[in-house]
Parts: C-alpha cells; sequence; structure tokens
C-alpha cells in the first residue's frame, strides 16, 4: 500500500506536552465500527466486559539519552538496543563524523568506543563498564528518553510521569505509553469488574519513532525489539481464549509480542527472542480482540497498526473526530478503545 495513504494533518497544539493528572482523566474516544463515543480512561471499568483479560508490557524505561564528549566534539547518544559483550546500538548526534575506534567519554567512569556504523543510521557502542555497574552508570548520568516531538526539555518530573505503573523490567527506551493511563485505582476498579489481567514483555526500541521514509509499505524494513511471554503467562492466555474470554492489549507494544507469540490456530507459544512483526491493512489478527492505545503520527508504522485492525476509512474518520474534539495526541496525549468487529 502507498504510504501517503495513513497521511493526515495534525495541528502542532494538539502534541501533549504533559499527561493528565490524575493520569485516568485523559480523553478515550471508542472506537467500533458504527459509532465514536468521547469518554474518559476512569469509564474502562463500565466499558470493558466483566471476563475481559487485559494484557499490559511490564517493560521499565532505561535513562538511555547520555551526552558526552568525542575530543571536544560535543556527542548525544540514544541507546536503542542491548546486544552483547556491553554493547549497544544507538542513534548518535553528529553520528556522520564519528568512526570506528573512537572513544566517547561520558563522564570520568563511563565511556564508549565506537565499534561499527550502520547504514541505517546506527552505531554500535562498547561501554567499558557492564551489568550492574553499567545500569548504575545510566542511573547517575542518563536521561530520560523522551520523544522527539515533545519539543521542552525533559525535567524531575519524566522521571515519573514517563514510567507505567507495571514497568518492572529494564530495558525499554521508549514508554509503553498506553499503558501510562492506568492508576493503581484504576486497576482495583477494573479488578472489582471482573477484568483480569497479564503482562508480558516487549523492549520498546527508539526506531518506534522513526519515520517511514519509503513510498510503499512493502519497502520498508520493520526495527526490531525484544519480548518476552512466559510460557505460564502463554498458558493463561490459551485458557482465557478458549474460556471465550476477549484478550484486549493495552498498547500496541503488547499486541505486538502477542502478535509475534500467537500461531495460525490463534494459540499462544511461549516467546523469548526479537520480533520485526509490521501489521498492516489485510493483516489478520490471532492474538488479540482489541486495542487500547493512544493517537499515532501520520504515516507512522503504528497508524498502520491501528488501521488494519480497525480498516483504514474507520481510523480517518476517528483521527478527524478526535483532532477536531481537542483529542491530544501522541506519548502524554489521550488514548482510544480500539474494538473491531467480531472474527
Amino acid at each position: 500500500m502507498r504510504v501517503e495513504l495513513f497521511d493526515f494533518d495534525l495541528p502542532p497544539d494538539r502534541i501533549a506536552e504533559r499527561p493528565m493528572v490524575p493520569r485516568e482523566a485523559a480523553r478515550l474516544l471508542h472506537v467500533t465500527p458504527s459509532a465514536l463515543i468521547d469518554r474518559v480512561v476512569g469509564d474502562l471499568p463500565d466499558l470493558l466486559r466483566p471476563d475481559d483479560l487485559l494484557v499490559f508490557n511490564d517493560t521499565r524505561v532505561i535513562p538511555a539519552r547520555l551526552r558526552g564528549e568525542r575530543g571536544e566534539v560535543k556527542v548525544e547518544a540514544l541507546l536503542h538496543q542491548r546486544l552483547a559483550n556491553g554493547c549497544w546500538s544507538a542513534f548518535a548526534k553528529p553520528g556522520k563524523r564519528l568512526k570506528p575506534g573512537q572513544i566517547i567519554s561520558f563522564s570520568h567512569d563511563l565511556s564508549a568506543e565506537v565499534i561499527e556504523k550502520r547504514e541505517s543510521g546506527e552505531i554500535i557502542l562498547r561501554f567499558n563498564v557492564e551489568g550492574a555497574a553499567f545500569r548504575d552508570a545510566l542511573e547517575r548520568y542518563g536521561e530520560m528518553p523522551l520523544p522527539p516531538y515533545i519539543r521542552r526539555a525533559q525535567d524531575d518530573q519524566d522521571k515519573g510521569d514517563y514510567q507505567t505503573v507495571f514497568a518492572a523490567k529494564d530495558g525499554a527506551v521508549a514508554a509503553p505509553t498506553a499503558g501510562l493511563h492506568f492508576t493503581e485505582q484504576l486497576l482495583e476498579k477494573l479488578m472489582s469488574k471482573g477484568v483480569a489481567r497479564e503482562t508480558v514483555t516487549l523492549h520498546v526500541g527508539a526506531g518506534t519513532f522513526q519515520p517511514v521514509k519509503v513510498e510503499e509499505t512493502d519497502e520498508h524494513k520493520m526495527h526490531a525489539e525484544t519480548g518476552e511471554i512466559t510460557p505460564e503467562v502463554a498458558e493463561r492466555l490459551n485458557e482465557a481464549r478458549k474460556a471465550g474470554r476477549r484478550i484486549i492489549a493495552c498498547g500496541t507494544t503488547a499486541l505486538r509480542v502477542l502478535e509475534s507469540a500467537a500461531d495460525e490456530n490463534r494459540r499462544f507459544h511461549a516467546f523469548d527472542d526479537e520480533t520485526r512483526i509490521f501489521i498492516t491493512p489485510g493483516y489478520r489478527f490471532k492474538g488479540i480482540d482489541a486495542l487500547i492505545t493512544n493517537f499515532h503520527l501520520p504515516r507512522s508504522t503504528l497508524f498502520m497498526l491501528v488501521s488494519a485492525l480497525m480498516g483504514l476509512d474507520r481510523m480517518q474518520a476517528a483521527y478527524a473526530h478526535a483532532i477536531a474534539h481537542g483529542y491530544r495526541f501522541f506519548s502524554y496525549g489521550d488514548a482510544s478503545l480500539l474494538e473491531p468487529a467480531a472474527q
């Protein structure tokens, strides 16, 4: 499909700079095949069924933006994906001037050697420390990696705002933003309603913000992200499906790992691997029945994903409604509940 089909005009003032307080006060557009209904996230206990199963992403955002020096040149590195032997894939500014063998100093006790430059614009860095020492250094010197469309400087408030209540496993360099709307109070209300929950892991990479630069979706090379579904969670998901319960992904990241772990018979398997799954219209969903997600960028792989779930025409109408009615977009913005026709 032509990428231009997924374009739309978004006024700059629709981009949220801060989350709503409290989190569940964010607006929620309920999208069905026949209706667009304005609600708030706090209404979810009234919108979901007592036997629904919500699946959240329990990745934790690490302070992945590092500022350092190579000689007299200032260098900013955004860590993208953990590799073996103390190495990380990263996006760097100014990346073109860096060469293999050069050392970037981030502090007196944290530095990295440029190991490789890739055609995709990424560089491979090997740090001088690993394991717990590296995690400690990141906490001391790293910054939260706010998305590029948030223009203001980050501050201490972002350390809490840009982390979900499910955050448990270090590795993400971007938040699974649909989960940002949930609080312990909202989760208690959902549990009282009978809505169950499970957690899976997808360590969100900076590639999620990379623009689609090709003209046809078939030409786009999807970034890799590491995910995990334990055997125990896979079995409980299968039991829920066998019982006829709906499996609802909270966020496109949870959806992507669920779809990566489901087979053609809609059965889940344990998963511990990279996924490059790229979902566009025509895709047959195997893992999920509905989705809670934020509003996404024009021409993005995520807008293509929601269009695959609901239909391109339906999502174009939903986004036009959201823009006209003042919904807030992107990571700190409002949310949508997408319920397609039953398969």
